[in-house]
């Protein structure tokens, strides 16, 4: 099995690994809206100084090639092109023969290119079309030519990994792991590219110790439950990870997952049946030399463990499907998070546009859904407006539908149907976003207590709208610069005025209003987590703990009053 972290990571998808596999990361040409070819670093958007390229205006249209030989190895079998992800629209073509296309900016997709190939070198080109003014899916991508307010520089053309995979002729598609913290088992759903039914087995170990086998006939799919000879929980800042080797014929796949429960009862969110509260903290995964995409798995580690020591127990991860790698590390050591779609941009107003957003949403979903560290699921954020048609009554039809079909996808875990603004008919959470200073939050979280909802417009009674007790989540708060106008020099940030709510100009002033608002928070009984805005600076939204370069903004003694008061018993907690 694959012992430690360092080599989970050499594979660009730990959760389902490989050992016949060749990075095309590196060096690749690419042309910009049909100009002359040019050296560009993969898997870094063009935008970013990584890339080679840092072109921050509007760049439409893309063309990438680069050329690749073979193992000598792979003889017979199949061979896969895999894309972690791709600003928007890719075109893939082999050898001047398209492969196939795929339509979505922040999903994995991949292509049988075996029948393309041929002896020596091989051409790989990428077509490439991304526009965030087409109402697709874009997060926080600036629709201007310039960054503002709280849209950031754009992400446009590769920017996750690209790789080859090597398979038999028969060969695993998929496993999806349902655990049993209670019972100490597994099921193993297994999917699987088959012309009959094929030997399959599962081996499970935990720290090198066999604790569970199975072994049967797949044809195409089956399922198996996997009593465990021991029992560790994942748990809050100990990702308990059960390493687990699947076989299909001469296939070999290596896997992971931990074994925990999640669920609310009541207004308390369960983690394996404790009450947990969830100390979060906003996570937008940009970087000031790579933008969607940092220079090495370092940064990812360095961001969680900074969270970690400022006393958070996870993250929101905001506006962004993140890289395996990334959630992967998350598993590793215990860290909570919520997987969120990037909406921003979509038109979930139009039903017309339902299909295309639930495609992609379903491809985020399938790629985590083994995932411990994910907790909740996300799929909308701040729906306003948006949701009123002419007649100024809220059509909640599209929330509605990705709220069921969230449901239907994984009801394993709870789904916040919408985070901080218009809910639906129904959802797992009340979740409310509200960044008014102390005396005002004070007042509505005493109202909140009471089951009245003053945190904008999330409810309309008049269409049947209403806060029916659900768990409560206080899912963005905060929003302060401290300091003043922290904005480092960078070409990514051309507008240097500093953006956010208010600005406290020395550490005391912070450190001290902190401390009662999350005292506030955690005292407040019928509120199950909150999320604070935000971990780091990310270009002219300047209201970070950290700076953009993820420079520490306080003194070591402020760290550990901010640590202290996160970590603080919450009411709703148990004893």
């Amino acid at each position: 099995m694959q012992p430690d972290i360092a080599n989970d990571l050499l594979y660009p998808e730990p959760q389902f690994a490989r050992r016949g596999f060749l990075s095309l990361n590196g060096m690749w040409e690419v042309s910009l809206s049909g100009g002359a070819y040019r050296p560009v670093r993969v898997p870094y958007c063009i935008e970013s100084a990584l890339s080679g390229i840092g072109e921050t205006g509007f760049v439409y249209t893309l063309a990438y090639r680069r050329t690749f030989t073979l193992p000598a190895s792979w003889r017979g079998g199949r061979v896969f092109l895999h894309f972690g992800a791709v600003d928007h629209e890719a075109r893939v073509f082999v050898n001047g023969a398209e492969a196939g296309a795929h339509a979505g900016g922040y999903t994995p997709f991949s292509f049988e290119v075996g029948p393309l190939l041929r002896e020596g070198e091989n051409l790989l080109e990428v077509a490439v079309r991304d526009d965030v003014h087409d109402n697709v899916p874009s997060g926080k991508q600036s629709p201007k030519e310039q960054s503002f307010g709280c849209f950031y520089t754009r992400t446009t053309g590769i920017w996750q990994s690209v790789w080859l995979e090597h398979t038999p002729e028969e060969y695993l598609l998929s496993v999806r792991y349902i655990t049993d913290a209670e019972k100490g088992a597994v099921r193993l759903e297994v999917r699987a590219q088959t012309e009959k039914e094929a030997d399959f087995s599962a081996e499970i170990e935990y720290e090198g110790r066999t604790v569970g086998q199975c072994a049967g006939k797949v044809a195409y799919a089956a399922a198996f439950t996997v009593p465990l000879a021991e029992k560790h929980l994942w748990e809050c800042g100990a990702g308990r990870l059960y390493r687990v080797r699947l076989r299909l014929g001469e296939d070999e796949v290596f896997s992971y997952f931990g074994l925990r429960d999640v669920r609310y009862e009541g207004k308390k969110f369960l983690l394996n049946g404790k009450s947990v509260f969830q100390r979060l903290v906003l996570e937008q995964g940009y970087y000031p030399d790579g933008v969607y995409t940092p220079a090495s798995d370092e940064n990812f580690l360095a961001d969680i463990r900074a969270a970690i020591e400022l006393g958070f127990n996870g993250a929101r991860l905001h506006q962004k499907v993140f890289d395996p790698h990334y959630l992967y590390l998350c598993d590793r050591l215990g860290f909570l998070v919520w997987g969120e779609y990037p909406n921003w941009g979509a038109s979930y107003y139009d039903l017309a546009a339902l299909p295309v957003f639930l495609q992609e949403w379903k491809e985020a979903m399938e790629r985590d859904v083994n995932r411990p560290s994910v907790i909740t699921w996300c799929p909308l954020n701040e729906t306003w407006a948006d949701l009123a048609d002419t007649r100024k009554e809220r059509d909640v039809r599209f929330v509605d539908a990705v709220y069921a079909f969230t449901k239907a996808l994984d009801p394993s875990r709870p789904c916040v149907d919408v985070s901080g603004g218009m809910h639906g008919h129904k959802t797992d959470v009340a979740d409310y976003h509200c960044y008014d200073k102390y005396e005002a939050l004070e007042e509505k979280m005493c109202a909140a207590a009471r089951g009245e909802m003053r945190f904008g417009n999330m409810y309309c009674a008049g269409d049947g709208i209403c806060y029916a007790g659900e768990p409560q989540n206080m899912s963005e708060f905060g929003g302060i610069a401290y300091g003043g106008i922290r904005a480092e020099p960078s070409e990514y940030i051309r507008e240097q005025t500093a953006w956010g709510y208010e600005t406290l100009a020395d550490e005391e002033s912070f450190v001290q209003n902190y401390e009662r608002t999350a005292k506030l928070l955690l005292g407040c009984a019928q509120l199950s987590g909150f999320c604070y805005t935000q971990l780091y600076d990310v270009e002219q939204e300047q209201n970070g703990l950290l700076t953009y370069a993820r420079g520490q903004k306080f003194s070591p003694e402020g760290v550990r009053r901010i640590a202290e008061a996160n970590r603080a018993a919450a009411a709703i907690e148990e004893e």
